[in-house]
């Protein structure tokens, strides 16, 4: 089977062909803000999106034959965890989408290329978009009866290293307790009880630990004079909690290597601002202990930080207490889409309907 993956982000998209499991190619192309500016909508970068996933394929010298065709998932709304079937609900649902975010493309790109007229019996697919929902009834309230809890989280890369470590642990997934966190641009905290993740923050847009561009759980009050201060649009400051803040703003950058190369300069100040984001990591990750009765049997680290030994190291000496820690760095997402695709195209799972 011949699967191909697309997996459209803020600043890059990357693509990948599998022949079954076996990847034969693997391009990730990156795009300049410049780049980008000339659309005024992000659904708008689907042409461009589309044409450089052509030619890189075609580059490749691969035939543009699929057997299916699977994008990341987008943020339209929530759903249950699984492989869906793109439909023209989804479509516009995505080009409609709430939180905007460059993902939201995967699904349209994806549905454009399965049935374009050169294709034959082409399917095209999402799985386990960030928006997958499966919150216990307690996780939803919040203190305030107007603004209910919802998750977006990296649900896609977080079930897949959940399901590699329980199959390796000679177990299933839905037998076992696990806190998964993914370190990235973005961080986000989850509780598998039994293969549901019945708590998960919001990482896109203010809950959870600060990351390297994002404000995560901010003082409210602040929060809201700074609303008032007339300073800042409202757009100018969503942009800032999911994009700007967290490393960026405090150290002016949120390039990881450089930050770890001023500790190690000397930089107290950098020392100071990675430690406490260890910090906040370490305590929203121990506080799933509390919603899974701290009956967990490992917890999980992943994403691109889980390269970093600095921050992994720090991080496993305030939460190994808790439960054996077992790393898997990197996003896992174009060989997780892959897979989905797969055992949906091998009849070993059942793809849902959006």
């Amino acid at each position: 089977m011949r699967i191909l993956v697309i997996n459209p982000g803020s600043t890059s998209t990357k693509l990948a062909v599998y022949d079954d499991d076996r990847q034969i190619l693997l391009k990730n192309v990156k795009h300049s803000a410049d780049e980008l500016s000339r659309f005024p909508e992000i659904t708008d970068q689907f042409p461009f999106r589309l044409r450089i996933v052509e030619e890189e394929v075609k580059a490749a010298g691969i035939e543009y034959q699929f057997d299916a065709v699977i994008g990341r998932g987008g943020l339209s709304k929530a759903v249950e965890s699984g492989v869906y079937e793109v439909n023209p609900k989804m479509l516009a649902d995505a080009r409609n989408a709430t939180h905007k975010h460059a993902c939201d493309l995967g699904c349209i790109i994806a549905y454009h290329i399965a049935h374009d007229k050169t294709q034959k019996h082409c399917h095209s697919f999402i799985a386990d978009p960030g928006v997958v929902d499966e919150l216990c009834d307690e996780a939803r309230i919040s203190g305030s009866p107007e603004m209910r809890r919802i998750c977006i989280w990296h649900a896609l890369n977080q079930k897949a290293i959940a399901r590699k470590f329980a199959k390796g642990q000679g177990r299933k997934y839905e037998d076992m307790n696990l806190i998964v966190c993914h370190l990235g641009g973005g961080i986000s905290v989850a509780a598998h009880e039994k293969g549901r993740a019945v708590d998960a923050n919001n990482a896109l847009d203010g809950e959870g630990p600060f990351s390297p561009v994002r404000a995560g759980s901010l003082p409210i009050a602040d929060v809201i004079r700074m609303c008032f201060s007339g300073r800042f649009t409202e757009s100018e400051l969503i942009a800032y909690i999911s994009g700007k803040a967290g490393l960026t703003a405090h150290l002016g950058t949120n390039d990881m290597p450089a930050i770890i190369q001023r500790i190690g300069d000397g930089d107290k100040k950098a020392a100071l601002v990675v430690d406490a984001m260890i910090y906040h990591i370490a305590k929203n990750i121990c506080a799933e202990g509390a919603v899974l009765c701290g009956k967990v049997d490992a917890i999980l680290l992943t994403g691109g930080l889980a390269y970093c030994d600095y921050l992994v190291e720090r991080l496993k000496k305030r939460i190994e207490y808790l439960a054996p820690v077992y790393c898997y760095p990197g996003e896992n997402e174009m060989e997780a889409l892959a897979m989905n695709a797969l055992e949906v195209l091998n009849g070993s799972r059942e793809a849902k309907e959006y």
